[in-house]
């Protein structure tokens, strides 16, 4: 059983009003003497007092606990994301309490209502598209959110996303001065913008390099059973465009499941094709060596969410509306062969 307020109080000869405030942070507002609130927390210290961060919530209205909302915690993107973030939070003097959806609307809405009665200060989330209205609502209610990775088109929300056209445009544009002229797309979850961003920036660097946008070399997996559904659609990429000499994946999930078909269908795809993905796992350094990487900037998207939503708790207590922020950052670019340096 852990230390308890009145045991520092009887072993200081203080009240427990005293000593309660001066660990939340109320002794100066309390004219409590600093040498007295010295004592309190050396005392505290010594005697390894760990408070309890809900009873400390209810009396300050803070709970110092962030919430973290992903869509699949085994994701390597996701699962990286959330270390970061997690330290960031650490930093700024904040716990993190994570979450996982797997981009599941209901999931995501009893985790949101977990959250708001649990207090958290405030969330950060890479949302489903279905959610919109309610983080909207949230955010003009003045509740500290922010979303990242996945943004919403049409809504003043904060959020903290890559410049996704110009990641697919530059490495298509790298596939084709290369020498690639018959390029697949291997996306999923085209529903979402941050997806249809990549598709567009795949077509804007075909057309400006003179050429066609061919259908059947377009293959949008949907995620559930994606393992059987990038075999088909690999399948009919082959069967229609036996030409295909370029895959483009717009992340890494299908990327690494494309590489068990190759593998499966005897396709030395390290000989004659060029290849690029979005993010990346070191399994690619082994598979693709030459693979083209839009580079996700893990450290930049992890500082600005815990940033930002801190800065929304800050303003919130001062009475302060802040001024919606959306962060673009840039990708970095990379061959796979290089992953371990990166």
């Amino acid at each position: 059983m852990g230390v308890s307020l009145k045991q520092i109080a009887e072993r200081l000869n203080l009240s427990i009003a005293t000593v309660s405030w001066t660990l939340n942070d109320l002794g100066d507002k309390k004219n409590i003497s600093r040498k007295t609130q010295e004592r309190v927390r050396q005392c505290a210290r010594e005697m390894n007092y760990k408070p309890n961060l809900l009873a400390r919530g209810l009396n300050t209205g803070k709970s110092s606990i962030l919430g973290l909302i992903i869509p699949d915690i085994t994701d390597a993107f996701y699962s990286t994301m959330a270390r970061r973030i997690e330290k960031e939070a650490e930093r700024a003097g904040y716990s993190l309490m994570i979450c996982n959806s797997d981009s599941s609307q209901a999931q995501e809405d009893r985790m949101l209502t977990m959250f708001l009665s649990k207090q958290v200060d405030g969330i950060i989330i890479a949302p489903t598209k279905l959610s919109r209205n309610k983080i909207l609502k949230l955010q003009e209610g003045g509740y500290p959110i922010v979303t990242f990775d996945r943004v919403f088109e049409d809504a003043n929300i904060n959020s903290v996303v890559v410049d996704n056209f110009e990641a697919s445009y530059n490495i298509v544009n790298s596939m084709v001065r290369h020498g690639a002229r018959h390029i697949a797309i291997i996306t999923t979850n085209q529903y979402l913008y941050t997806m249809n961003l990549r598709n567009m920036g795949y077509k804007a660097a075909l057309e400006e390099n003179g050429l066609q946008v061919v259908e059947s070399l377009m293959a949008d997996i949907p995620f559930n059973n994606y393992e059987k559904n990038i075999i088909d659609a690999l399948d009919s990429i082959y069967r229609h465009e036996p030409k295909v000499d370029g895959f483009f994946f717009t992340t890494h999930i299908l990327a690494l499941e494309a590489f068990r078909y190759f593998f499966d269908h005897q396709i030395n795809i390290n000989d004659g094709y060029q290849l690029g993905c979005i993010h990346a796992i070191p399994a690619l350094r082994i598979l693709c060596p030459s693979m083209r990487i839009a580079m996700m900037p893990v450290d930049e998207i992890g500082t600005n969410t815990v940033r930002i939503v801190t800065e929304c708790i800050d303003t919130k207590k001062q009475g302060i509306k802040r001024t919606v922020e959306k962060v673009v950052c840039k990708c970095s670019y990379t061959d796979a062969d290089n992953l371990e340096n990166e």
